[in-house]
């Protein structure tokens, strides 16, 4: 079902499903809560599965200016709505800035973190560069080529030749997202700060999510930080990109049920 709440002036939609312990997982750039679909069946029949759309994505109206601590603030207004004390909180890319923001904000709240193909580290000033380049492209009108060499990236070859429908399917969800709300969540990345220090210090467990051959995040960068909670959960995919949800969901799908079970288990 789909829920909304209000987030200032504008309506925050999520989509629940099933019951039990409170699992919310944060979408990333430039998708929704739709790319959960190819694991959203099988974790919610052992907890109450919720997948927002952030302010500018699927459902979800933006607004200029909007940046990981608003976004942060209607992963709060949902849980409050929904009654919810603690939950665990994955995010994949971008949507692991949010979690990250919120559980600095709000480290009572989560049960547990996933970072899924994410980081806690800040862009450093040679990927701001970048961002900054693509924001010139997408204001110029180069949107569509945008979206299509970048959500090709997300992927490996491998899976873009024997999977073209899907890749196709997710660069449409991409062009769905207005160019200003694009623009806004580049903005929203380069100004996210850098997190390293909340982990070091998490009394919640952590759980890392990398692809061995991510062309966006490094794993390497990744095995270098997982050591920094005291309980961290450590997965690499082989054969795996930025998009294990779409690649390999019968790896991803099991991995998030055995952490909420530990983190709901072992509060």
């Amino acid at each position: 079902m789909t829920w909304e709440v209000s987030n200032g002036a504008l309506p925050v939609y999520y989509r629940k499903m099933g019951s039990g312990p409170a699992l919310l997982l944060v979408h990333g750039f430039p998708e929704s809560s739709a790319m959960w679909e190819y694991v959203q069946d099988d974790l919610s029949a052992s907890c109450t599965l919720i997948m927002p759309d952030l302010p500018g994505s699927g459902k979800s109206q933006g607004r200029p200016g909007t940046g990981m601590g608003e976004m942060a603030e209607c992963i709060k207004d949902i849980l409050d709505a929904e009654n919810v004390d603690k939950a665990v909180i994955g995010g994949h890319s971008m949507g692991g800035y949010v979690a990250l923001e919120f559980a600095s904000r709000y480290p009572d709240k989560i049960a547990g973190l996933s970072l899924i193909h994410s980081t806690p580290l800040a862009d450093d000033e040679a990927k701001k560069a970048v961002r900054q380049r693509s924001m010139e492209i997408m204001r110029n009108g180069g949107k569509g080529s945008f979206i299509t060499q970048m959500m090709g990236n997300l992927f490996t070859a491998g899976f873009k030749q024997n999977n073209a429908a899907d890749v196709n399917k997710h660069v449409g969800y991409g062009m769905e997202v207005d160019v200003d709300n694009l623009i806004n969540f580049y903005q929203a990345m380069i100004d996210r700060k850098d997190h390293t220090g909340l982990l070091r210090n998490a009394f919640f467990p952590v759980q890392w999510i990398a692809g061995a051959d991510d062309a966006i995040i490094d794993y390497r960068k990744i095995m270098e930080l997982c050591y920094l909670p005291a309980i961290s959960f450590t997965s690499l995919y082989a054969g795996c990109g930025h998009m294990s949800m779409i690649e390999q969901p019968d790896r991803l799908q099991p991995d998030l049920k055995k952490f909420s079970d530990y983190c709901n288990k072992y509060p």
